[in-house]
């Protein structure tokens, strides 16, 4: 087995609606032209992730999977994100964009809401 494990456990994710509507009472946000991630801080020693990529702005299921795929595993990546909890959501923008072009601009968001979220409760 290898040292690192690269799984995405269950307690790494947000499954409840109460943990979403936690994030989205009052959120520190950051946007861009792809994504709107939304932030607050946890009770537990490590992150967790939750997404809401609405059918209504990328109409296509292959799409939403693709975006789902890459954000989860830009996540799965970050080991220093502390104890948050984020939410995303993605843009109509994000459909077209390259991968590597999404993949960028969540590593900026991570690191802007680390800082945030550090400075705030």
């Amino acid at each position: 087995m290898a040292d690192n494990d690269y799984s995405f456990p269950p307690r790494l994710r947000l499954k409840k609606p109460a943990e979403y509507q936690k994030v989205f009472a009052k959120p520190v946000k950051s946007s861009d032209q792809y994504f709107t991630l939304l932030a607050i801080r946890n009770d537990l020693d490590h992150p967790r992730l939750g997404l809401a990529i609405a059918k209504k702005n990328i109409k296509k299921a292959v799409h939403r999977n693709l975006i789902k795929r890459t954000v989860r595993e830009n996540f799965r990546l970050q080991l220093n994100l502390g104890n948050i909890d984020i939410v995303v959501l993605a843009r109509r923008e994000a459909v077209d964009a390259p991968l590597e072009s999404l993949r960028k601009s969540l590593e900026k968001h991570w690191l802007k809401l680390v800082t945030r979220c550090a400075s705030c409760s």
